[in-house]
């Protein structure tokens, strides 16, 4: 991080650059604070729908005045149905022991653009992409070139306790020392349906994201070793990560997670804090450090926890209460005595085969095999696709309606 003289003469050339506009206080409060109240009310489950409802009204608005309306067979957006129709379905339950899932690095902008696609279509969770460290891969059947799911490896969270206390780092060491870019965090790892639903398909891009494909990626993109890999459920204990191998919980987030207004409300919001607060403004929204990285981690969450307490909002209005599980992955026996500083890189013992093959191997005759008899002898196995495009064009009550019992399937 840059000393303060030198923030202090960044910020002074940035602050010569805006234009400021008067905004009404009292404004701006009654409307976050109207949005607060009906999101609180909330389950989790359907604040998770009502960010992806919103996400998808963003994305892909339909101009009701054209008297055009959406249809699965002929709609608004007609390249979304490439994207479902190549979401792969089997034809027979044991289909899944056909499949060669291969990691496609979306490396250049038509695959980037296909990963986004996907990922506010087939993801319950809204896209927040970080900004920092990225990299998207795609899978798919390496025979059908089906869709199986997607990954996304990103910089790791600064501060995490379970994760932290396992590791035995300080935070020196995270900070100033950098060790934090020795790990990434899984930020995004989600199966299409029905792979993940009949197969425990979770599972797969769980193994996959630790692979050797992965690791090379980021090794080669990046300076620093990826040594281990974070990840978080999406709500609660249960998730796909559980008893699933090379991946073992640390704990829970201790901390709540801060309801997040609609995009249009935050954007009042945002100008509110840079005429009002124009320093923290400038730290959590604009400044980079000497590696071109955002100054401050985590800035969302930090100006939203700011501006709640600024405007005085009750806490019951402000933060969910559900935490999520963290779950941590060394790639080497030795992974936290190297991000302690107390051996060299070249000391790394691998700790398991991450070849593909192997951890297909794994995934299909630990988790897929299990999974499928079980859901073909209890009667629920599921051909369905789960693609959220039916979202487009409806109101919330109609997406709920559509789309509330699939949350987390």
């Amino acid at each position: 991080m840059p000393p303060k003289e030198e923030q202090d003469r960044q910020y002074k050339e940035w602050l010569e650059e805006q234009t400021f506009h008067n905004v009404d206080d009292d404004k701006i409060k009654y409307v976050l604070l109207e949005e607060l109240k009906f999101l609180s009310q909330m389950s989790v489950e359907e604040y998770t729908l009502w960010r992806k409802w919103r996400e998808i009204q963003e994305k892909y608005p339909i101009d009701k005045s054209t008297n055009l309306f959406f249809k699965e067979d002929l709609n608004y957006y007609p390249e979304l149905n490439d994207l479902k129709n190549n979401i792969w379905i089997p034809e027979s339950s044991d289909d899944y022991r056909k499949l060669e899932p291969t990691i496609v690095f979306a490396n250049n902008p038509k695959l980037v653009k296909t990963w986004n696609a996907l990922r506010i279509l087939i993801h319950s969770q809204h896209n927040n992409t970080n900004i920092g460290r990225n990299l998207f891969f795609i899978v798919i059947d390496g025979i059908t070139n089906k869709y199986l799911g997607i990954i996304c490896l990103s910089s790791d969270f600064l501060d995490l306790t379970p994760r932290d206390n396992y590791i035995g780092w300080t935070r020196e060491q995270r900070t100033e020392k950098k060790r934090i870019n020795y790990t990434s965090i899984g930020s995004t790892i989600v199966p299409t349906q029905p792979l993940g639903y009949n197969y425990l398909g979770g599972k797969l891009m769980a193994l996959l994201t630790i692979s050797n494909i992965t690791e090379q990626a980021w090794n080669g993109r990046y300076k620093n070793r990826l040594a281990g890999i974070t990840t978080t459920s999406l709500y609660g204990s249960f998730s796909q990560y559980q008893n699933l191998q090379y991946w073992t919980k640390r704990g829970h987030s201790t901390g709540s997670i801060k309801f997040e207004p609609s995009r249009d409300i935050l954007q009042l919001v945002k100008e509110w804090l840079r005429f009002r607060h124009t320093r923290r403004y400038w730290e959590w929204y604009s400044a980079t450090g000497y590696d071109g990285m955002p100054l401050k981690r985590d800035y969302k969450q930090r100006s939203l926890s700011f501006v709640y307490r600024q405007f005085g909002i009750p806490k019951e209005y402000t933060e969910t209460n559900h935490q999520r599980g963290i779950y941590f992955c060394p790639l080497y026996n030795n992974t936290r005595e190297f991000l302690r500083e107390e051996i060299k890189e070249g000391d790394l013992i691998r700790r398991f085969d991450n070849s593909v093959e192997a951890l297909v191997s794994i995934w299909k005759e630990r988790y897929a095999k299990k999974r499928v008899e079980r859901m073909v002898k209890d009667g629920k196995y599921n051909t369905d696709i789960l693609f959220y495009h039916g979202m487009i064009g409806k109101s919330w009550e109609e997406a709920k309606e559509l789309y509330l019992k699939e949350v987390g399937r």
